[in-house]
């Protein structure tokens, strides 16, 4: 095993590891401005929902909103990283900035896949299991599943802070949160990062496929088992929200941790090429753009599991549209209408003209 003692001065001894930096410059930036506020406003109203029917809290909602919370503080956390891209991986804000977006991003990231992970134990319980483990889903007793999910997570994450967060590049540019950065420093590596992958994203995945797999199972049951619930189309609406709660999830956080994964066994049997390490930087620019995609994907999820959500934003977009049509009418009545006949005749032809929409087919 090789690479194992030739983790730390791979990075040192590879030379133009951001040669895609002209690309990148435009193109994270993008996604990112799209992501944050998408991912802000949804998870935002997401989470007004919730807090507005507080007397109908329960196991499911909880989670939901932490997981809304942790989609928040991650949105919160994108945008000085795009600011980082757009100069073309360069940082100017100092090595305590650094740790603190670092520390934002890791938290929120792993905190949101536990509580979906969570909600895949919860929908689990509550219609496989619901008299055997119906402690597990008492409000009381998920309060201190939360807590322990943030304070894990916090604790998993902390030692960041101990670790130099930036470097600066033979071009004089400083990097953030780079692979590279981590690598110049710490010693075993490859053994700490497929630790992380396995309990951050294998046993999450692994219990999320297997609860909604058995869920499927139980919903297809009961759909053979009972007419009326095949006709009202209700296991088919469940299935397909489990559908894509798992789409998302596995489109969204396999690719990075895969990659993560895969190179990280490679340096452990032998010594990894520049251009591996060069491919390897490119491919993680690409995977978390896909990852942070997660965050203004939820809301989406939501809009179809959810009813006061779906119904929150419906009635939005109606007052919208309203709104929009009475602009409309008035704007359309003032250009019609000359200045000098808004007196007596002017009020007639307001008359006529509402008495023509009214009539209208």
């Amino acid at each position: 095993m090789a690479g194992s003692n030739f983790s730390v001065s791979d990075a040192a001894n590879c030379t133009d590891l951001y040669y895609h930096r002209s690309t990148a410059r435009v193109l994270m930036p993008l996604a990112y401005a799209i992501v944050s506020p998408l991912g802000l406003l949804g998870n935002a109203l997401a989470l007004h929902v919730i807090l507005s029917n507080r007397a109908k809290i329960n196991s499911t909602t909880l989670y939901s909103a932490n997981l809304v919370v942790s989609d928040i503080l991650f949105s919160l956390s994108l945008p000085l990283r795009a600011v980082y891209y757009g100069l073309g991986f360069h940082w100017p804000m100092g090595e305590t900035l650094c740790k603190i977006t670092a520390l934002l991003f890791y938290v929120n990231t792993y905190s949101g896949v536990n509580f979906m992970t969570c909600l895949a134990v919860d929908r689990f319980v509550a219609i496989v299991l619901p008299l055997r483990l119906s402690k597990l889903r008492k409000v009381k007793n998920v309060r201190y599943v939360c807590l322990a999910v943030w304070l894990v997570v916090l604790a998993q994450t902390l030692p960041l802070l101990g670790m130099p967060m930036t470097h600066r590049e033979p071009d004089g540019t400083v990097t953030c949160m780079e692979y590279p950065n981590f690598e110049r420093h710490v010693e075993g590596l490859p053994y700490m990062l497929i630790g992380a992958v396995v309990l951050g994203y294998g046993i999450p995945v692994m219990t999320i496929l297997g609860c909604y797999s058995l869920l499927v199972f139980r919903l297809r049951l009961a759909e053979k088992g009972n007419q009326l619930t095949e006709r009202s189309g209700r296991s088919r609406k469940a299935m397909g929200v489990i559908a894509g709660v798992v789409l998302v999830f596995l489109v969204c956080f396999s690719p990075y941790h895969l990659d993560i994964l895969q190179f990280m066994v490679r340096k452990l049997f032998y010594e990894t090429s520049c251009d591996e390490l060069r491919a390897f930087q490119v491919s993680l620019h690409v995977t978390v753009c896909l990852m942070n995609l997660n965050a203004c994907l939820d809301p989406f999820v939501y809009f179809f599991a959810c009813k006061g959500y779906k119904k929150k934003i419906l009635q939005m977009m109606k007052l919208q549209m309203s709104t929009s049509f009475s602009s409309a009418g008035r704007t359309s009545h003032d250009s019609s209408c000359p200045r000098d006949a808004r007196g007596g005749d002017g009020r007639h032809s307001t008359r006529v003209h509402l008495n023509s929409i009214k009539n209208s087919p």
